[in-house]
C-alpha cells in the first residue's frame, strides 16, 4: 500500500486548505490524518472507516471536514477557518488488517 497526499501550503489565519491523500491497492480500512506541530508530538486530526465512521480532535470540530470517496480511495480534509496552532506537518494514514501505512507529510503553515 503507498499513500499519496497533496495540498498543504501556506494560508493566513481565517483561510482555507484542502488535503487529499490518494491509496493504491485495496483499501476497506480506517484512512485519516494525524498532524504534528512544531515541539509537539504527532497528533490525530480525523479520520474515517470505510463505511462513515468519523472522528475528529476537539480542537477541530467545526472547522474540518473529512471526507472519503471509497472508488478512488481518496480521502480529503477541507480545513477551514484556519487557526497558527493548525501549522505542521500532516500526515495522511490508513490502518487495515492490522497493519498502519504512512504517507508522505504535507506542510500546512498558518501565519497570524
Amino acid at each position: 500500500v503507498q499513500l499519496q497526499a497533496s495540498g498543504g501550503g501556506s494560508v493566513q489565519a481565517g483561510g482555507s486548505l484542502r488535503l487529499s491523500c490518494g491509496a493504491s491497492g485495496i483499501i476497506v480500512g480506517i484512512m485519516g490524518w494525524y498532524r504534528q506541530g512544531p515541539g509537539n508530538q504527532r497528533e490525530l486530526v480525523a479520520d474515517k472507516g470505510y463505511g462513515g465512521t468519523t472522528h475528529y480532535a476537539d480542537s477541530v470540530k467545526g472547522r474540518f471536514t473529512i471526507s472519503r470517496d471509497n472508488a478512488k480511495n481518496t480521502i480529503y480534509l477541507q480545513m477551514n477557518s484556519l487557526k497558527p496552532e493548525d501549522t505542521g506537518v500532516y500526515y495522511c494514514y490508513l490502518r487495515q488488517v492490522g497493519q498502519e501505512h504512512w504517507g508522505k507529510g504535507t506542510l500546512v503553515t498558518v501565519s497570524s
